[in-house]
């Protein structure tokens, strides 16, 4: 019960907190465009809490369309040498660096918030998933490169903590090789 509990108390907190975070005030969609690689991932949903172990680095593109919008693909290399690829398209909103995208594979919709970029080194982002009802919180940091600060990575962690994310849930993936271009 007292589990149960502080799941439920995390949950709404991380509700009430994430209506609240907000992208980056000087945006700029084109310094997104490139490669970065997925260092930090953290989520309170059941999904990541089974499969947290097998997740490594990957490597996702953005790219910028002409209307503003912005492709993202995502690949990762599994350990049998297979990759998991993931392509969506996330569509401007009315607020720079605002994002929403439907997930066809997932079956849910996403709002998603680049909330601190630094383009040459690191992309935080803050996205509310919500399917059936249920919304549930999944921040990212991307790197320029595989490896970060130890500040940075300090600052996803509080970000993530601040967004109500538990601190078992807060993970800093283990490097991977990366999969061939599709």
């Amino acid at each position: 019960m007292t589990l149960l509990l502080r799941l439920l108390g995390a949950v709404l907190c991380s509700l009430v907190v994430s209506s609240e975070v907000v992208p980056q005030a000087d945006f700029d969609l084109q310094a997104m465009a490139g490669k970065w690689y997925l260092i930090g991932f953290a989520t309170n949903a059941q999904w990541f809490v089974n499969r947290r172990d097998s997740m490594k680095v990957g490597t996702a593109m953005f790219t910028p369309t002409a209307d503003g919008d912005l492709d993202l693909s995502y690949a990762s290399l599994n350990s049998d040498g297979s990759c998991w690829r993931l392509n969506n398209l996330a569509k401007k909103t009315d607020v720079p660096g605002k994002f929403t995208y439907a997930s066809e594979r997932w079956g849910n919709e996403n709002d998603m918030r680049m909330v601190d970029v630094k383009y040459d080194e690191y992309a935080l982002t803050h996205t509310i998933k919500t399917k059936a009802g249920v919304a549930t919180v999944v921040n990212k940091l991307y790197g320029r490169s595989v490896d970060l600060s130890a500040d940075l990575l300090e600052k996803f962690r509080q970000f993530s903590l601040d967004t109500g994310i538990l601190p078992e849930n807060i993970a800093f993936l283990p490097k991977n090789a990366e999969c061939p271009a599709a």
